[in-house]
């Protein structure tokens, strides 16, 4: 099969052989004939699996086959849950675009910079605007994001959009769309919220799984072309395990997931101090920061970048030969997130986890989840001294520890039988 068999354009084809693509993903297969025949989409699909041309293909398709009639209007939103996602479709557009006969003009709308050049932008309107949900109602609100005209809507990574507490901002951002347009929803997992959201935004959805054809992209990478290590260590000695690694393996760059801003700043100034050129990547910088802090890594000007989960999802950094695990992700689901980010395009990777004695349980939960089975290790100099906390008891209090009714009983009895009998008065 190929992409001209979907029904895409010359032009389109053409791009997308531009960058390499020989056949469809399974997802695209799905989606793309779908999305041209004007359907509501509701997929299941991960990072990795090609879900940006699945939805950005076909609609670019629609959008320069019929202009849009109303001047200063927005003909496709698509939103998402992180500016770093957000720029990356964005530069997709353009490259699945470039050889388009009427350029299309398209508009990012995100957070953390200044809102005056996105106004300015949106003057006269836009074919497609990329969004995050925030700043989206934010320039609505000034009257700069005019809705009324959308024909199509995408949410992209919805269970994220959800997680992330943006809830409320989809809530009034819905109520600004026309009731009669395309939706497009795209998410890896299907919690109760997005099943909600589902019912109340698709009309007769194309229900698409890429389970139903082949694994998740994520999934097959963590049987196939990642090897996925798991290391012990002391919770204090995590930084210089990190640092014995990066001195002991040749690779060119190396992605670090930590579970907080803190733990990101912290790590990165340890690096630096080192000799090891790294760079934060979370959500309390400036969106000027973050970007800095990518590119620098993309170019290998930096050899480590240590980021929150803001990077597990929908980045896609070439040739990433490693990714490190210094914290373990709180969802089970965002571990193949972490470890999808190497080992792409059928390129090698590696994924390391650093596992201490008080979060064994919580891995050994990950792999329950996902099917593994991984081995152990230990480096040598640097090996785990701490003991595992007690299990605690489900009724409270720690196992083992906790009183039963007997003994409280017995000591009661004890008690009572140590004072004495009581005198009648």
């Amino acid at each position: 099969m190929t992409f001209t068999s979907l029904g895409l354009s010359e032009p389109l084809a053409r791009a997308v052989a531009d960058l390499g693509y020989d056949a469809p993903t399974p997802i695209q297969r799905e989606a793309i004939p779908a999305v041209l025949r004007g359907r509501d989409v509701w997929a299941s699909a991960r990072t990795g699996s090609g879900k940006t041309a699945a939805f950005v293909l076909p609609l670019l398709q629609a959008l320069s086959e019929h202009p849009g009639r109303a001047p200063k209007q927005i003909r496709a939103l698509v939103l998402v849950p992180t500016r770093e996602l957000a720029a990356q479709i964005s530069e997709a557009i353009g490259r699945y675009g470039r050889h388009l006969p009427r350029p299309l003009k398209t508009c990012l709308a995100v957070g953390g910079v200044s809102a005056n050049p996105q106004m300015m932008a949106l003057r006269g309107g836009a074919d497609l605007v990329v969004a995050t949900p925030g700043r989206a109602l934010d320039l609505a609100k000034q009257n700069a994001l005019r809705l009324s005209s959308v024909e199509t809507l995408v949410l992209d990574e919805a269970d994220r959009l959800l997680s992330l507490g943006f809830t409320d901002e989809l809530t009034r951002l819905l109520a600004l769309l026309p009731a009669r347009r395309q939706n497009l929803l795209f998410s890896a997992t299907f919690p109760r919220a997005v099943q909600t959201l589902a019912a109340q935004l698709l009309h007769e959805p194309v229900r698409l799984s890429v389970e139903a054809s082949a694994p998740p992209a994520d999934s097959q990478q963590a049987q196939s072309t990642i090897e996925q290590r798991v290391i012990e260590v002391d919770t204090d000695k995590r930084t210089p395990l990190l640092r014995r690694l990066l001195e002991t393996h040749a690779w060119s760059h190396v992605l670090v997931f930590v579970a907080s801003r803190h733990g990101a700043d912290h790590v990165t100034l340890k690096l630096n101090r080192a000799g090891i050129p790294a760079a934060a990547l979370h959500g309390e910088l400036s969106q000027g920061a973050r970007t800095q802090a990518l590119a620098d890594f993309q170019a290998q000007r930096v050899k480590v970048l240590v980021a929150t989960d803001v990077a597990s999802r929908g980045l896609d950094i070439a040739q990433l030969p490693a990714v490190v695990n210094y914290d373990l992700p709180r969802s089970t689901v965002d571990y193949l997130h972490r470890i999808g980010r190497t080992g792409r395009a059928g390129q090698a990777g590696v994924a390391i986890s650093f596992v201490t004695a008080s979060t064994e349980a919580h891995f050994r939960l990950i792999e329950r989840r996902h099917h593994l089975a991984l081995p152990r290790e230990r480096i040598a100099g640097l090996e785990p001294t701490e003991s595992a906390p007690p299990a605690l008891d489900p009724h409270g209090g720690v196992k083992g520890k906790r009183k039963s009714k007997k003994d409280k009983l017995r000591e009661a009895a004890a008690a009572a039988a140590a004072q004495g009998p009581k005198r009648k008065s």
